[in-house]
């Protein structure tokens, strides 16, 4: 029992001392709160200015500051901060006969870690919306903000609430900011179907979550963390499964990890509910690079990491969760090399990379996990509006059949650079942010033996080299090349058709600068983003680059994110250093547990799984390299530009044309399938939503036919004894009296009758 005391310990540690956070610790939620106060009120007065928008930046950048203060002074601790009194309910002294919900916040170092890019990120965009958005100033301006702010204060009562009741508060909170925002263009059909899909799948996600939150009260008697996490009754499941007595855990506890996979499956997008987060995109770009890029989508893996050592007690749930997080992220990867919307490319993508992020945290690599998602975050939401400065500047446009040689346009580096710096991270090239966290989560797959983890492995590494390939298919294609562009659908000039422009020469002139006086029409002219765009797109890449630098802090800890776990839930479980629970429930075998020190790393692990004969931890940089280096290179064969490495790699002359095309001719249907998105919406069509239109349909007509019939029977009935006895009511007064007479006849001809 010696190799179990220290995870016991641990959990003992974290939970017992528990102490009281300082009240300024609540500005971080309540300023998005009063950005939102403040805004409404703009709505009121009908201000027509960017107030809202300034308004919205000084209390996100006031909770950012909050948050770093906070990091400062209380990282290493864990507190709880009580704005009031919200449930307490009492019906008894025993266990489970209390319920206590505070309006109140934990804040530990994964509480911490998160809030720091949630609020730093969501001010950033806010600068960036600034300026995207301002074509709407006045009322849809106002109402952009409105929800925007909003959305950030669900977020954080999501992260932050001490417990999971305020977690479920605020996860139905992004759920409904997010059909705002999605349908923020209401009236586009296409915006408004993608806001109702979405709220639709993620209510289905939703349900598995609140019946979870439920059986955890109903089993362990509380909802608050503090209480959960020192419970006796969960370290004694623990400690069974430790002892190999897995059987003792009762079916209740395993299953409350069960319903609450679903939920995280359904706000990460994962599958089978993966397919509301790519329509998404009909949203505004900046809500794209929010919600559904670095902070919304990521609240599936803060539940799984915040409830870790919940999820340990079921023998199916983590095991499932990692093989539908390899599935999704090669399925997303699939659809995502035959798109042409780019925006479109880099929602699949965040679907494969949350796909990473799930199955990290299920075999155990916590750090390798949430480091996935730090990064993530920062190089995915500068990819999205890297995008949306694309879209906004090229009214509309977004294929990449119609865009190219961004690079060599006058007002675009900014965007071309920060777009190259994103690519490099999503593809996973050496050195970059990217490539520390996603090779962290492959070579776990390789140690941690058992469910056939070392398959999902090799398809991690096979989906890297399919994302590094659609990632420089996009940068190649719309950045590299001919200079020629096409408006988008928000253009309304004299000429909306012939628009190719002629190719720009080797000293950067802009390729719009010729007009076609042949046939008279003005050309499209592309405007370049401005400082606050270009301001946000530099910083985050920067951001993007120093993320690198978190590999290197604390190494002795896997890192900075490491170190940060550490003081969490999430401790003991992640890369390189299993603790005996972990073993006991990947191997199945309580045996597994007998030799699993932290200090056993690169070595005692490589016992336990291997790659081609070598340690996975110590190979991986250079495996996971060959095949994201390669997957840049075939971009580059097929999409590249004429002219690259002496025309060797790439021959492409015209935005619309490439050694693609024939490839592709080559290999249908399979590319038009993928393009199709291997038809599951349509299939979804045809197994669910036809058979509940045309079921809906049968109880309309039902409730039309009988049951609104009975009720119009009814109210018919009087009117229609009204109407007989309508002809009655003359007002003729001998009519009356003849009446009166017949009906005096009538009764004393039946006394008589009854008298003889």
């Amino acid at each position: 029992m010696t190799s179990i005391s220290p995870t016991l310990a641990s959990m003992a540690d974290t939970a017992l001392h528990v102490g009281s956070a300082p009240a300024w610790v609540l500005a971080i939620p309540l300023l998005p709160m009063l950005a939102v106060v403040l805004n409404t009120f703009s709505a009121i007065f009908r201000v027509k200015t960017k107030l809202p928008a300034w308004i919205t930046i000084a209390c996100l950048a006031g909770s950012f500051l909050a948050t770093a203060f906070a990091f400062m002074t209380l990282s290493g601790q864990t507190n709880v901060a009580t704005g009031w009194k919200w449930f307490d309910l009492s019906w008894g002294a025993g266990q489970g006969q209390q319920f206590i919900a505070d309006f109140g916040f934990y804040i530990d170092n994964l509480t911490l870690l998160w809030m720091l890019f949630v609020t730093g990120l969501a001010t950033l965009i806010a600068v960036y919306a600034s300026e995207y958005m301002e074509h709407d100033v006045g009322k849809g301006y106002t109402r952009f903000f409105v929800a925007f702010g909003l959305f950030v204060f669900s977020m954080t009562c999501l992260v932050m609430g001490d417990n999971m009741l305020m977690l479920y508060l605020g996860w139905e909170g992004v759920g409904l900011c997010s059909y705002l925002l999605i349908g923020y263009f209401y009236k586009k059909p296409a915006a408004v179907a993608a806001a109702k899909k979405a709220f639709i799948v993620n209510r289905i996600g939703d349900l598995g979550l609140a019946i979870g939150v439920m059986l955890t009260f109903v089993h362990f008697g509380t909802l608050e963390y503090a209480q959960l996490f020192q419970s006796e009754q969960l370290a004694g499941y623990i400690a069974a499964v430790l002892e190999g007595r897995a059987g003792d855990v009762p079916l209740m506890a395993q299953l409350i990890a069960v319903f609450l996979m679903i939920g995280a499956f359904g706000k990460s997008a994962q599958f089978p509910l993966y397919v509301w987060l790519p329509d998404a995109m009909e949203g505004p770009t900046p809500v794209s690079a929010l919600i559904h890029a670095a902070t919304m989508v990521t609240a599936g893996v803060y539940l799984i990491a915040r409830m870790l050592p919940v999820f340990l007690l079921s023998e199916w749930a983590l095991p499932v969760v990692a093989w539908v997080g390899t599935f999704t992220a090669l399925l997303a990867a699939t659809i995502g090399m035959a798109q042409f919307d780019i925006k479109r490319i880099m929602a699949y993508s965040t679907v494969s990379q949350l796909g990473y992020m799930f199955a990290g945290i299920a075999m155990l690599s916590s750090v390798g996990g949430v480091y996935h998602v730090v990064t993530h975050a920062f190089f995915k939401a500068l990819l999205f509006l890297c995008c949306g400065a694309v879209m906004h500047g090229f009214a509309g446009q977004l294929d990449l059949r119609k865009l190219s040689g961004l690079w060599h346009m006058k007002g675009w580096r900014v965007v071309s650079v920060g777009m190259l710096v994103g690519c490099l991270n999503l593809a996973g090239v050496p050195f970059t942010a990217g490539f520390f966290s996603k090779d962290m989560i492959i070579a776990e797959a390789f140690v941690t033996p058992g469910y056939g983890y070392s398959l999902l492995g090799w398809t991690l590494l096979f989906t890297a080299g399919l994302t590094a390939y659609y990632t420089f298919r996009v940068f190649f294609r719309v950045f590299t090349g001919p200079v020629q562009y096409e408006p988008g659908d928000e253009h309304h000039g004299e000429d909306d058709h012939s628009h190719d422009h002629a190719q720009d020469d080797a000293h950067g002139h802009d390729g719009h600068s010729h007009e076609d006086h042949a046939h008279g029409h003005d050309h499209f002219h592309p405007h370049p983003p401005r400082f606050a765009i270009n301001f946000v797109l530099a910083t985050l890449s920067v951001l993007a680059v120093l993320a690198a630098g978190l590999y290197f802090v604390s190494p002795e800890k896997h890192g900075w994110v490491g170190d940060m776990l550490e003081e969490s839930t999430a401790h003991n479980l992640y890369t390189a250093d299993h603790s005996a629970a972990a073993m006991f429930l990947i191997d199945g075998d309580a045996h597994a547990a007998h030799d699993t020190h932290a200090d056993a790393a690169h070595g005692e692990h490589a016992a336990h799984g291997s790659i081609l004969g070598f340690n996975p931890h110590e190979v991986m940089y250079y495996i996971s390299a060959i095949f994201g280096l390669t997957g840049i290179g075939l971009a580059a064969y097929l999409h590249g530009p004429r002219g690259m490495v002496s025309g060797f790699l790439g021959n492409r002359v015209e935005a619309g044309k490439c050694r693609m095309d024939a490839v592709a001719k080559a290999f249908d249907p399979i590319p038009r399938w993928a393009e199709n998105k291997w038809y599951v919406d349509e299939f979804y069509h045809f197994l669910f939503v036809r058979p509940l239109w045309v079921v809906s349909y049968i109880f309309q007509t039902i409730d039309k036919l009988l049951v609104d019939g009975l009720v119009n029977l009814f109210g018919y009935l009087p009117r229609l004894l009204g109407r007989g006895a309508q002809p009655g009511q003359s007002g003729v007064l001998h009519g009356y009296a003849l009446s009166m007479a017949g009906g005096v006849g009538v009764i004393l001809f039946i006394v008589v009758l009854v008298t003889l």
